[in-house]
């Protein structure tokens, strides 16, 4: 781990916050405004590059700010499933076929009704202007406490953030919806997760006919891009977290990164996959050893406005710690502690 995160790690408490969140909250604020004037447009800016300076791993993209921000999820209409979808001939689909055992023997505590997935993180993410160049902010500490009644809940968790650059630093805020949210792609816990199909084709089926796809992005990127946010910030089943990778395998056009360096300055191995419809690039950064997933990156790979031309990061995460609590708000005791 770098000097930089170990120095954020053993800081106080009393941080200001994320700087990648910072931002975020400010773009979805203001896309909110531009949707109560008009209802029927999407809640999220359309080119997903256009999310520049919002989230890294955009874990629930349903985030919202303490009352004022109310995300709506939706999207495009197009559920079909791409009439590509045979495994690539890189080794990516080997790299993938090997997580997907470590996956299967990895121990998962069942998450009940009532209970919280706990996840804390370090990130870092662009602050630069909405159409100027990328200028990534501090590492910043995020935790989040998701909910895991099915519901329909219109609040299906907490975040609060610490570091440089926050909005609301130090403070919880709550991750709300317009209408309340069934257990499901949008709320995703840990029964759901457990009631999906193991086979991965029969996977990508749910996943194609659930996803919802922003203007610019292709089915296969969103659909991506929708695995990695569900094995970012939650607790997946082990047979089930299997099927998402051998599914992730079978996506179009993913491939391996032999190195690849999270917001903790951990070395792993990455899969990736870029799209060309909207000109960005997504990484999962997995653990060399054990195959555990540390992180992610994402890239923009072409604006023309910004004037970029090749890969420039937009964010980057780590995951540093995972578990079930009985109350939001709380983080669980360190080891040895």
């Amino acid at each position: 781990m770098n000097s930089e995160s170990e120095e954020l790690l053993s800081a106080p408490a009393e941080w200001d916050l994320p700087p990648s969140r910072h931002l975020h909250f400010k773009d979805v604020l203001m896309q909110h405004i531009d949707h109560d004037r008009t209802p029927s447009a999407p809640a999220r800016p359309t080119p997903r590059r256009r999310l520049a300076r919002g989230v890294v791993l955009l874990p629930l993209a349903s985030m919202a700010l303490a009352g004022a921000l109310i995300v709506t999820l939706s999207g495009g209409d197009d559920t079909s499933a791409p009439k590509t979808r045979a495994v690539g001939s890189n080794s990516a689909s080997a790299v993938l076929d090997r997580i997907a055992v470590a996956a299967m023997a990895t121990d998962a505590t069942p998450v009940k009704d009532g209970q919280f997935v706990y996840v804390e993180s370090l990130g870092r993410s662009n602050e630069g202007t909405f159409d100027g160049p990328v200028r990534l902010g501090a590492l910043n500490k995020r935790e989040v406490w998701m909910a895991q009644d099915s519901g329909p809940l219109t609040n299906t968790g907490w975040i609060r953030e610490s570091g440089k650059g926050a909005v609301m630093p130090g403070q919880l805020i709550p991750i709300e919806s317009s209408a309340p949210v069934p257990a499901g792609i949008h709320h995703p816990t840990y029964k759901w997760l457990a009631s999906l199909p193991t086979d991965p084709d029969a996977l990508l089926d749910v996943l194609y006919a659930q996803t919802r796809v922003d203007e610019g992005k292709s089915k296969e990127q969103a659909v991506f891009s929708q695995i990695g946010s569900l094995i970012s910030e939650t607790i997946i089943p082990p047979a089930n977290a299997a099927a998402f990778y051998k599914a992730a395998a079978k996506i179009p056009g993913v491939k391996e990164i032999p190195d690849a360096v999270d917001a903790a300055g951990r070395h792993g191995i990455a899969v990736t996959r870029e799209d060309a419809s909207s000109a960005t690039r997504d990484e999962w950064i997995f653990d060399k050893d054990t195959l555990a997933f540390l992180g992610s990156r994402s890239y923009i790979t072409k604006d023309e406005v910004k004037g970029i031309s090749s890969d420039t990061l937009l964010g980057t995460s780590a995951i540093m710690k995972r578990a079930v609590v009985d109350q939001h708000g709380k983080a669980p005791a360190r080891d040895g502690s």
